[in-house]
């Protein structure tokens, strides 16, 4: 079983039944899911492009990532309905965890200048967005095989109804919230 779950079930989730007097375990926040995107805005004049970020993204998560379409044509982008414009892939169960704990322990810490992740962004129903530069930061990324640096948004999807609540269930996860 991964680490973080272990901690969440003996550590996080009877401190969060404490803190905020949740009459029933059901009513504690856990984490649901997280959403890793990659758009990409070249993948119409290079449609090598999204392969390489497939590799990329499957190699980070370890599941195969999905291929996002346009829904709708937008001439200005020269984009039409069903063009290939990204690349996504959702984490549930055991890969979540290991995809979280790899995240707070070893890429964040490896961003340049990092001093930690927002605390305020929070979408007021308990999820969490996070935008990273550069697939650089994670350990299965080699620099000599990428061709373009590319940037993510993950998300974390919680069970909290509010962003107290998923802010604590973060923090006491590990999260490296800025100090404020």
């Amino acid at each position: 079983m991964a680490r973080l779950k272990t901690m969440y079930q003996q550590e996080v989730a009877p401190a969060l039944m404490k803190k905020f007097g949740y009459k029933s375990v059901m009513q504690i926040p856990r984490l649901d899911k997280i959403v890793i995107n990659v758009g990409c805005g070249d993948a119409k004049d290079n449609t090598k492009a999204i392969d390489a970020i497939v590799k990329d993204i499957t190699a980070i998560t370890g599941q195969k990532a999905v291929v996002t379409k346009a829904r709708k044509s937008v001439a200005n982008f020269k984009l039409r309905e069903g063009m290939a414009v990204g690349v996504k892939v959702t984490l549930r169960a055991d890969k979540m965890w290991e995809f979280l704990d790899r995240l707070f322990n070893v890429a964040l810490p490896r961003v340049r200048d990092f001093r930690g992740i927002s605390a305020n962004s929070f979408d007021g129903r308990g999820n969490y967005a996070l935008g990273i530069k550069e697939q650089l930061i994670f350990p299965e990324i080699d620099y000599d095989k990428i061709e373009k640096i590319r940037g993510m948004d993950i998300v974390m999807c919680t069970t909290a109804n509010t962003d107290e609540e998923a802010r604590e269930l973060l923090k006491l996860l590990g999260a490296p919230f800025i100090q404020a």
